[in-house]
Protein backbone atom coordinates (compact mmCIF):
# COMPACT_ATOMS: atom_id res chain seq x y z
CA UNK A 1 0.00 0.00 0.00
CA UNK A 2 1.36 3.39 -1.00
CA UNK A 3 2.43 5.81 1.73
CA UNK A 4 1.22 9.36 1.16
CA UNK A 5 2.72 12.57 2.49
CA UNK A 6 -0.35 13.01 4.70
CA UNK A 7 0.20 9.54 6.23
CA UNK A 8 3.64 10.63 7.43
CA UNK A 9 2.31 13.94 8.74
CA UNK A 10 -0.43 12.12 10.66
CA UNK A 11 2.13 9.74 12.18
CA UNK A 12 4.24 12.68 13.36
CA UNK A 13 1.36 14.56 14.91
CA UNK A 14 -0.12 11.61 16.80
CA UNK A 15 2.90 11.58 19.15
CA UNK A 16 2.12 15.06 20.51
CA UNK A 17 1.24 15.38 24.19
CA UNK A 18 -0.97 18.41 23.46
CA UNK A 19 -3.15 19.79 20.70
CA UNK A 20 -1.45 21.45 17.75
CA UNK A 21 -1.80 25.22 17.70
CA UNK A 22 -3.06 26.88 14.49
CA UNK A 23 -0.29 29.45 15.04
CA UNK A 24 2.39 26.80 15.54
CA UNK A 25 5.42 26.24 13.35
CA UNK A 26 4.52 22.74 12.13
CA UNK A 27 3.02 22.60 8.65
CA UNK A 28 3.46 21.30 5.12
CA UNK A 29 5.33 24.18 3.49
CA UNK A 30 5.65 22.72 0.00
CA UNK A 31 4.23 19.76 -1.86
CA UNK A 32 0.99 17.84 -2.24
CA UNK A 33 -0.28 16.01 0.86
CA UNK A 34 -1.81 13.33 -1.34
CA UNK A 35 1.43 12.56 -3.21
CA UNK A 36 3.04 9.14 -2.82
CA UNK A 37 6.25 9.17 -0.77
CA UNK A 38 9.28 7.67 -2.54
CA UNK A 39 11.65 8.39 0.33
CA UNK A 40 11.95 10.54 3.43
CA UNK A 41 14.88 12.78 4.34
CA UNK A 42 14.94 13.90 7.98
CA UNK A 43 17.18 16.80 8.92
CA UNK A 44 17.74 19.54 11.46
CA UNK A 45 17.79 22.21 8.75
CA UNK A 46 16.65 21.96 5.15
CA UNK A 47 19.67 23.75 3.72
CA UNK A 48 20.12 23.99 -0.02
CA UNK A 49 22.72 21.21 0.22
CA UNK A 50 20.35 18.99 2.21
CA UNK A 51 17.61 19.48 -0.38
CA UNK A 52 19.98 18.38 -3.12
CA UNK A 53 21.12 15.37 -1.07
CA UNK A 54 17.52 14.35 -0.40
CA UNK A 55 16.81 14.33 -4.12
CA UNK A 56 19.98 12.34 -4.77
CA UNK A 57 18.77 9.73 -2.25
CA UNK A 58 15.48 9.44 -4.12
CA UNK A 59 13.52 11.11 -1.32
CA UNK A 60 10.65 13.43 -2.21
CA UNK A 61 9.61 14.33 1.38
CA UNK A 62 11.93 16.41 3.54
CA UNK A 63 11.19 16.78 7.25
CA UNK A 64 13.04 19.79 8.64
CA UNK A 65 13.16 20.73 12.30
CA UNK A 66 13.93 24.39 11.64
CA UNK A 67 12.44 26.84 9.16
CA UNK A 68 13.42 26.74 5.52
CA UNK A 69 13.74 30.49 4.98
CA UNK A 70 15.65 31.76 8.02
CA UNK A 71 12.67 32.56 10.24
CA UNK A 72 11.02 30.56 12.99
CA UNK A 73 7.48 31.73 12.28
CA UNK A 74 7.70 31.55 8.47
CA UNK A 75 7.84 35.31 8.12
CA UNK A 76 10.06 35.86 5.10
CA UNK A 77 12.94 38.17 6.16
CA UNK A 78 13.85 39.04 2.55
CA UNK A 79 12.06 40.16 -0.61
CA UNK A 80 10.81 37.35 -2.82
CA UNK A 81 13.13 38.40 -5.63
CA UNK A 82 16.16 38.12 -3.31
CA UNK A 83 18.59 35.69 -5.04
CA UNK A 84 19.26 33.32 -2.12
CA UNK A 85 15.54 32.88 -1.46
CA UNK A 86 14.90 32.44 -5.16
CA UNK A 87 17.63 29.79 -5.55
CA UNK A 88 16.27 27.75 -2.66
CA UNK A 89 12.68 28.03 -3.81
CA UNK A 90 13.74 26.98 -7.29
CA UNK A 91 15.53 23.92 -5.88
CA UNK A 92 12.45 22.82 -3.93
CA UNK A 93 10.10 23.20 -6.88
CA UNK A 94 12.40 21.90 -9.62
CA UNK A 95 13.36 18.82 -7.58
CA UNK A 96 9.71 18.08 -6.83
CA UNK A 97 10.13 18.05 -3.05
CA UNK A 98 7.51 18.18 -0.35
CA UNK A 99 8.84 19.93 2.75
CA UNK A 100 7.26 19.53 6.18
CA UNK A 101 8.38 21.66 9.11
CA UNK A 102 8.36 19.55 12.28
CA UNK A 103 9.36 21.60 15.29
CA UNK A 104 6.63 21.93 17.90
CA UNK A 105 5.39 18.36 17.75
CA UNK A 106 8.74 16.71 18.44
CA UNK A 107 9.38 19.05 21.37
CA UNK A 108 5.90 18.46 22.83
CA UNK A 109 5.85 14.71 23.15
CA UNK A 110 5.51 13.11 26.57
CA UNK A 111 9.29 13.41 26.79
CA UNK A 112 10.74 16.02 24.43
CA UNK A 113 11.89 13.95 21.44
CA UNK A 114 14.85 16.22 20.77
CA UNK A 115 16.01 15.94 24.39
CA UNK A 116 15.49 12.18 24.27
CA UNK A 117 17.76 11.94 21.25
CA UNK A 118 20.49 14.02 22.90
CA UNK A 119 20.39 11.92 26.09
CA UNK A 120 20.68 8.74 24.04
CA UNK A 121 23.52 10.12 21.94
CA UNK A 122 25.43 11.00 25.11
CA UNK A 123 24.81 7.53 26.55
CA UNK A 124 23.11 8.94 29.64
CA UNK A 125 19.75 7.14 29.58
CA UNK A 126 20.54 5.42 32.88
CA UNK A 127 21.56 8.67 34.59
CA UNK A 128 18.44 10.76 34.02
CA UNK A 129 17.08 12.03 37.31
CA UNK A 130 14.21 14.10 35.96
CA UNK A 131 12.65 15.51 32.81
CA UNK A 132 11.07 18.95 32.76
CA UNK A 133 9.19 20.42 29.78
CA UNK A 134 12.29 22.36 28.68
CA UNK A 135 15.16 20.59 30.45
CA UNK A 136 16.55 17.33 31.78
CA UNK A 137 18.76 16.67 34.79
CA UNK A 138 21.31 13.87 34.90
CA UNK A 139 23.34 12.64 37.86
CA UNK A 140 26.66 11.34 36.53
CA UNK A 141 29.68 9.67 38.11
CA UNK A 142 31.97 12.50 39.31
CA UNK A 143 34.35 13.85 36.69
CA UNK A 144 36.04 17.14 35.86
CA UNK A 145 34.40 19.67 33.56
CA UNK A 146 37.22 19.01 31.11
CA UNK A 147 36.49 15.28 31.15
CA UNK A 148 32.78 16.00 30.72
CA UNK A 149 33.57 18.16 27.69
CA UNK A 150 35.72 15.44 26.13
CA UNK A 151 32.94 12.88 26.61
CA UNK A 152 30.40 15.18 24.96
CA UNK A 153 32.70 15.95 22.04
CA UNK A 154 33.48 12.29 21.47
CA UNK A 155 29.86 11.12 21.64
CA UNK A 156 28.50 13.90 19.41
CA UNK A 157 31.45 13.98 17.02
CA UNK A 158 32.29 17.61 17.76
CA UNK A 159 35.64 19.24 17.25
CA UNK A 160 35.15 21.91 19.90
CA UNK A 161 32.86 23.27 22.61
CA UNK A 162 32.56 26.70 24.17
CA UNK A 163 32.91 26.63 27.95
CA UNK A 164 32.68 28.92 30.97
CA UNK A 165 34.14 27.96 34.33
CA UNK A 166 37.08 25.98 35.64
CA UNK A 167 37.84 22.87 33.51
CA UNK A 168 39.41 21.21 36.59
CA UNK A 169 36.22 21.61 38.64
CA UNK A 170 34.56 18.34 39.69
CA UNK A 171 30.99 17.94 38.51
CA UNK A 172 28.26 15.35 38.77
CA UNK A 173 24.85 17.00 38.56
CA UNK A 174 24.30 18.33 35.05
CA UNK A 175 21.36 20.08 33.40
CA UNK A 176 20.60 19.72 29.69
CA UNK A 177 18.80 22.31 27.55
CA UNK A 178 18.50 21.74 23.80
CA UNK A 179 18.25 24.34 21.06
CA UNK A 180 17.61 27.97 21.94
CA UNK A 181 16.84 27.35 25.60
CA UNK A 182 20.05 28.71 27.07
CA UNK A 183 18.63 32.07 28.10
CA UNK A 184 18.99 33.20 31.68
CA UNK A 185 15.28 32.83 32.39
CA UNK A 186 15.52 29.05 31.92
CA UNK A 187 19.11 28.10 32.63
CA UNK A 188 19.95 30.22 35.69
CA UNK A 189 17.02 29.02 37.87
CA UNK A 190 17.81 25.46 36.78
CA UNK A 191 21.19 25.71 38.50
CA UNK A 192 19.63 26.48 41.86
CA UNK A 193 16.46 24.41 41.58
CA UNK A 194 18.44 21.21 41.01
CA UNK A 195 21.74 22.12 42.71
CA UNK A 196 23.60 21.71 39.43
CA UNK A 197 27.34 21.77 38.96
CA UNK A 198 27.11 22.34 35.21
CA UNK A 199 24.66 23.10 32.43
CA UNK A 200 24.96 22.00 28.81
CA UNK A 201 22.85 23.83 26.26
CA UNK A 202 22.57 24.52 22.57
CA UNK A 203 22.64 28.30 22.43
CA UNK A 204 21.38 31.41 24.16
CA UNK A 205 22.19 35.10 24.68
CA UNK A 206 25.86 35.44 25.58
CA UNK A 207 25.20 38.21 28.11
CA UNK A 208 22.86 36.10 30.27
CA UNK A 209 23.77 32.58 31.44
CA UNK A 210 27.47 32.73 30.44
CA UNK A 211 27.94 35.94 32.43
CA UNK A 212 26.12 34.42 35.41
CA UNK A 213 28.48 31.45 35.35
CA UNK A 214 31.50 33.71 34.96
CA UNK A 215 30.51 35.71 38.06
CA UNK A 216 29.72 32.52 39.97
CA UNK A 217 33.17 31.09 39.20
CA UNK A 218 34.87 34.34 40.19
CA UNK A 219 32.96 34.29 43.48
CA UNK A 220 34.28 30.80 44.21
CA UNK A 221 31.05 28.94 43.44
CA UNK A 222 31.40 25.62 41.62
CA UNK A 223 29.44 26.21 38.42
CA UNK A 224 30.29 25.57 34.77
CA UNK A 225 28.70 25.84 31.36
CA UNK A 226 29.22 23.97 28.08
CA UNK A 227 27.73 25.39 24.87
CA UNK A 228 27.17 22.90 22.04
CA UNK A 229 25.59 25.03 19.31
CA UNK A 230 21.94 24.91 18.29
CA UNK A 231 22.20 22.26 15.58
CA UNK A 232 24.72 20.22 17.55
CA UNK A 233 22.26 19.90 20.44
CA UNK A 234 19.23 19.03 18.29
CA UNK A 235 20.53 16.81 15.50
CA UNK A 236 20.55 13.67 17.71
CA UNK A 237 16.81 14.11 18.26
CA UNK A 238 16.14 14.30 14.54
CA UNK A 239 18.27 11.21 14.00
CA UNK A 240 16.09 9.41 16.55
CA UNK A 241 13.01 10.62 14.67
CA UNK A 242 14.40 9.17 11.44
CA UNK A 243 14.88 5.80 13.15
CA UNK A 244 11.29 5.85 14.40
CA UNK A 245 9.90 6.76 10.99
CA UNK A 246 11.87 3.91 9.44
CA UNK A 247 10.19 1.53 11.90
CA UNK A 248 6.77 3.04 11.23
CA UNK A 249 7.07 2.98 7.41
CA UNK A 250 9.30 -0.02 6.57
CA UNK A 251 8.38 0.14 2.87
CA UNK A 252 9.77 3.68 2.50
CA UNK A 253 13.51 4.49 2.57
CA UNK A 254 14.22 6.92 5.40
CA UNK A 255 17.49 8.89 5.51
CA UNK A 256 18.84 11.09 8.27
CA UNK A 257 20.72 13.94 6.58
CA UNK A 258 23.04 15.75 9.01
CA UNK A 259 24.26 19.29 8.55
CA UNK A 260 27.84 20.32 9.22
CA UNK A 261 28.52 23.04 11.82
CA UNK A 262 27.47 26.35 10.33
CA UNK A 263 30.51 28.24 11.70
CA UNK A 264 34.15 27.69 10.88
CA UNK A 265 37.03 28.85 13.06
CA UNK A 266 39.44 31.32 11.47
Amino acid sequence: MAVRVQDVVDALEERRADEASPNGADRLLFGDASAEVTGIAVTFMATLEVLEQAHAFGANLVISHEGVFYSHHHVLPVQEEEPVYHAKLEAITSLGLAVYRYHDGVHRQGIDGIMEGLVQALGWEGFVESHEPAAAVVSLPPCTVGELAEHVKRRLGLGMLRAVGNPAMTCSRVGLLVGYRGGGGLAIPLFERHRLDAVIYGEGPEWETPEYVRDAAHAGQAKALLVLGHAESEQPGMRLLADRLADRFPSVPVHFVPVAPVFTLL
